[in-house]
């Protein structure tokens, strides 16, 4: 891999203009939507080609918890605001009194946006995208290129379709692409979890916004808010209930990981929680509690999914049955993507697969089988 590529991004962190967080979350968004390998994500001409709705609904996600922080985390050098700050006040502001960033969340990846918030929330939306793309996506490089645009591109605009459910796959049909070099695509793959660490990204983002409070605020303050999560752990508890009230129903439960009958069990999330944060049903399986316990954060092995190949989507075609449109969504969201092909169990697992091989041997987390 050209080494060049990884100078360059070191540069960009630490010399490109930082008179707003908007760089850091650019590239924080971008490795994030890399690490969890995408579905949507194309490559032709050298480049690598993303939904820019994916990285508005991590904007979203990561100045949510900032600007609705009681505590003050200045984002922008000087008493301004945040280009989209006034709009997304406004759907702060809505969700404050029924139950803040997690229903947010849950809207926005599951029921849609309330119908008396939709135009707020396209406005914010808009608003968002043309900040990405003005801002830091046009400047990003100028540390190393006299060219605006010289490693980001806007190409596609999209077009805002009347729709009745505006959600993250509204988002990522309506707002067009981006793309980036297919080095950079690589570097981001390989060595993003670094970037994105407590060295880097997130370490810089907090330090910007201790020294525009003048010292006011400490690091660890700010990081609290920046890396809080949507899903809670009374929504993982919630998740699992849907799936053993569906199971009651069928009777028999086999384990998943070794196909034996079982009265007792666990379920588990097939690739960890604490790896790629998904808490969907499709990633939801019944398993023995001492193979559960085995596995712990372990990712499952190519060979041991496609050995349970049979069992798996077996259970994903019970949860379909018993809860369709939300296990669609998701699933369609996660493993799916455009594909369109009929067969979506066949693609769905594939696809599994290639997320196993991706946190293994791509990401180095350990592998696990049986």
């Amino acid at each position: 891999m050209n080494k060049k590529v990884f100078l360059n991004i070191s540069k960009i962190i630490e010399r490109d203009s930082k008179t707003t967080t908007y760089k850091f979350a650019l590239l924080r968004g971008v490795i994030d939507i890399i690490q969890e390998n995408s579905p949507f994500i194309s490559f032709f001409d050298k480049r690598a080609h993303i939904p820019i709705g994916l990285l508005v609904e991590k904007w979203l996600l990561y100045y949510y918890p900032i600007l609705g922080s009681s505590i003050k985390i200045p984002q922008i050098n000087g008493e301004l605001n945040l280009a989209f700050e006034t709009q997304f006040r406004k759907i702060i502001n809505a969700y404050k009194d029924v139950g803040g960033f997690s229903v947010f969340y849950n809207d926005l990846k599951n029921k849609g946006i309330p119908k008396n918030l939709k135009s707020d929330f396209l406005e914010l939306g808009i608003k968002i995208k043309d900040t990405i793309v003005r801002m830091p996506m046009k400047y990003i490089g100028r540390s190393i290129s006299d060219k605006y645009y010289s490693i980001f591109q806007f190409e596609s605009r999209g077009k805002l379709k009347k729709v009745s459910l505006i959600d993250s796959e509204f988002l990522i049909k309506n707002f067009g692409t981006f793309s980036i070099p297919l080095e950079y695509y690589e570097a981001f793959k390989l060595l993003g979890s670094f970037v994105d660490g407590s060295d880097s990204i997130l370490i810089k983002w907090a330090e910007f916004s201790v020294n525009a409070s003048r010292k006011n605020l400490s690091i660890e303050k700010v990081i609290n808010e920046i890396l809080k999560r949507p899903v809670t752990q009374r929504e993982i508890e919630e998740s699992k209930q849907i799936y053993k009230d569906i199971l009651k129903h069928e009777g028999k439960v086999y384990c998943v990981w070794t196909g034996n009958k079982i009265l007792n069990y666990n379920i588990d999330h097939v690739i960890p929680f604490s790896v790629l944060k998904n808490n969907e049903l499709w990633n939801l399986l019944p398993a023995q509690e001492k193979i559960n316990r085995q596995k712990r954060d372990k990712i499952p092995s190519v060979k041991l999914v496609e050995r349970q190949r049979d069992l798996i989507t077996h259970y994903w075609e019970i949860i379909d049955r018993y809860k369709h449109d939300k296990f669609q969504k998701e699933i369609r969201l996660s493993l799916l993507g455009n594909n369109k092909d009929l067969n979506w169990k066949n693609t769905a697992i594939n696809q599994l697969m290639n997320f196993c091989d991706f946190f293994i041997s791509i990401r180095g987390f350990e592998e696990w089988s049986i």
